[in-house]
């Protein structure tokens, strides 16, 4: 147990090393996304020595104050892009679906129950998803609820705009579930597709948050 608390503690450390570095080269290129906008001092010392009209005066204010709230709102999202690169890092995070669908064309359901979730921490895997299984009607509900250990085949690959998560289980059957969960780390959305030989693939849509 205490090897395993560690491995958990030295994956976070190197996370957060990582996506701190990659926060810092985003905050680089948003400071410098807008370089020639004169600071208010700048305006006012401008305004001082005749140099601008009261209306000018007024305006560069103005615009002035729009690059600021730009450059904050940027600020924020590169911190919160920082934030789930560094959970998908460290292997500590969870999959809440707040929406569930059957490939290719089923209808779009509502999932009003916090108690579903994927969750991986390390190599284990914990999964509490409903499910729907057959290829043509009456389809079966079910919900998949299990933990697997020692997940040998997981990949987790970074993408242009956040991470790609697969692995392989058999969930203790004689079938092979493919899960693949495509997270966009910028707004911590995700999708997650199961996918059977046996049954219709099903998709969810949903939110990535830390496990603890």
């Amino acid at each position: 147990k205490n090897i395993r608390v560690m491995k958990r503690i030295i994956f976070l450390l190197v996370a957060v090393a990582i996506s701190g570095g990659m926060l810092i080269g985003q905050s680089q290129r948003a400071a410098k996304s807008h370089p020639d906008t004169p600071s208010k001092a700048q305006i006012e010392q401008r305004y001082a020595a005749g140099e601008l009209s009261k209306s000018d005066y007024r305006d560069e204010l103005r615009n002035e104050k729009r690059e600021a709230r730009q450059q904050r709102r940027a600020q924020r999202i590169a911190e919160y892009t920082h934030y789930i690169d560094s959970l998908v890092m460290s292997r500590n995070f969870q999959f809440n679906p707040q929406t569930m669908q059957q490939q290719p064309a089923g209808s779009m359901q509502v999932i009003n129950n916090p108690n579903f979730d994927l969750a991986l921490w390390d190599t284990t895997v914990d999964i509490c998803l409903p499910y729907i299984k057959g290829y043509t009607p009456p389809y079966y509900y079910t919900v998949l609820n299990y933990t697997i250990p020692n997940i040998s085949d997981l990949v987790l690959e970074q993408t242009a705009h956040g991470w790609n998560v697969s692995f392989n289980s058999s969930l203790f059957s004689a079938s092979t579930y493919t899960f693949s969960l495509e997270i966009i780390s910028a707004n911590g959305g995700g999708t997650l597709t199961i996918s059977s030989p046996w049954y219709n693939s099903v998709q969810y849509n949903g939110s990535i948050t830390s496990l603890y």
